[in-house]
């Protein structure tokens, strides 16, 4: 593909200072357009081409050289990547998927529609058709599903010297080099050799001799999140993988597993705040499709929040004795309804990041409960001047023992249910900030009248 694609006007109007991609497409200003490309790396380029309708992405796609448009392009999310191939002409887009790297390939046709997938498949060459077919074969979320199959594997009974022309020879072909898994004769995991060591070895010296025996390592069909948190705690840039054997498949690469954490905390931010989870650039979505994607949980927390309506008609007898209660509502079900918030934020963080396990159940109960009574102890002390200023001091004792009671409840609900979650083979991010606020203003509504009728004795 070349600038010519789009038989470009030349423009001799300057583009202003500050001005971004879209804002030079769109006015056709195509001379500005290729200088800015020129001048910006390919993650930069691709996070404008994101931002930008179809038709405009594409026109500015074009813009672009064979080998740069391959490492931008290799940039996009897959959503991203399906709009770009949507507009390329047939030879273009043969060229540029044949191009990818199996893994980012796979990962594009996953959540493609079936005919574009059809379409991809039949244009590659039979070697990069036989990769992509083995990775698509992986359960979606899996490390098979995001590792690559292009490694350079090494004979543990191999010259050093020997090692580095293997190297050289094979290493054009292979996503990564810099480490290179060790295998026996039946291409078994034995242990892994970093280049690094090749380079400053002895020429005379045996791979044995170098490698590093007990790799860390997973299977093919463990879960990506789970291998992409291993390599962030071990330290790794590569990651080896094996099938139920312990025969070597493929590499789970430092840059993949950046994009499994990033897509894993997306997700899991998405679901805290109460919405559908998608891909995408904000910025490049409509706002009909912003409102689908958080509508469904909107309506689903506004029924739930019909408990809270109806524990206050319960106790509206209560109330009629009491008025001065009604002030204080807002300001009890706001406290509990943000402490519980936190701790399920807290919580589901720590089970991500592998802080906290199911077996934890009963000391998160015992240190949510803890945390949430001196949080109590805190803000009752605060409710209860308050409460003894406006309405005076038996109103501000119920306020103040109903925040210990309410924030200590809430704490453990809000730690204790993505555990359950988890427990239950649900995903925890599922028990967002908003359901816990939904869930802790009804009980705590039931807390507060029921101190007051203690306390009053109404």
């Amino acid at each position: 593909m070349t600038q010519t694609d789009l038989h470009p006007v030349v423009s001799d109007v300057r583009r202003p200072e500050g001005d971004s991609l879209c804002d030079i497409v769109d006015r056709r200003h195509l001379t500005p357009a290729v200088e800015w490309l020129d001048n910006h790396p390919p993650h930069v380029i691709a996070e404008q081409l994101a931002r930008m309708d179809a038709v405009t992405a594409g026109m500015a796609f074009r813009l672009l050289d064979k080998d740069r448009a391959l490492a931008v392009f290799e940039e996009l999310e897959p959503v991203d990547q399906q709009q770009i191939l949507s507009g390329l002409r047939d030879q273009s887009f043969r060229d540029l998927v044949e191009d990818m790297d199996p893994d980012d390939r796979a990962r594009m046709l996953r959540e493609a529609p079936a005919k574009v997938a059809k379409k991809v498949l039949a244009g590659l060459s039979p070697r990069e058709r036989r990769m992509t077919a083995t990775l698509l074969g992986y359960p979606e979320g899996s490390v098979g599903f995001y590792m690559t199959p292009e490694v350079v594997a090494l004979p543990r009974n191999l010259p050093v010297t020997e090692a580095l022309q293997t190297v050289r020879a094979k290493g054009s072909t292979a996503e990564t080099v810099y480490t290179l898994p060790v295998v026996d004769a039946g291409r078994r995991l034995i242990g892994v050799v970093e280049l690094r060591d090749l380079v400053l070895g002895s020429p005379d010296a045996m791979i044995a001799d170098l490698v590093a025996a007990e790799p860390v390592s997973v299977r093919a069909t463990d879960s990506a999140e789970r291998a992409a948190r291993l390599m962030q705690g071990a330290n790794l840039i590569n990651l080896p993988v094996v099938d139920s054997e312990d025969r070597l498949v493929g590499l789970l690469t430092i840059d993949d597993a950046v994009e499994v954490i990033e897509a894993a905390d997306s997700e899991d931010m998405a679901r805290q705040a109460g919405t559908t989870p998608w891909s995408g650039h904000y910025m490049a979505a409509g706002v009909f499709q912003l409102a689908r994607y958080r509508a469904l949980w909107l309506m689903l927390l506004l029924v739930a929040a019909t408990l809270t309506v109806t524990v206050t008609n319960f106790f509206e007898p209560t109330l009629e004795q009491a008025a001065h209660l009604a002030l204080f509502i807002p300001l009890l079900i706001g406290s509990g309804g943000n402490a519980g918030a936190q701790a399920a934020t807290t919580c589901v963080r720590a089970l991500a990041v592998g802080e906290v396990r199911v077996s934890d159940l009963f000391a998160v109960i015992w240190r949510e409960c803890r945390v949430g009574l001196l949080l109590g102890c805190m803000l009752a002390a605060v409710g209860m001047v308050i409460g003894t200023l406006f309405v005076g001091v038996k109103i501000a004792m119920v306020v103040g023992i109903a925040l210990v009671i309410i924030c200590a409840w809430a704490a453990t609900i809000g730690g204790t249910m993505p555990l359950l979650a988890k427990k239950l083979r649900i995903d925890p991010a599922v028990i967002s900030a908003p359901m816990v606020t939904t869930l802790v203003d009804a009980t705590g509504l039931v807390i507060y009248f029921t101190t007051a009728k203690v306390v009053l004795g109404i």
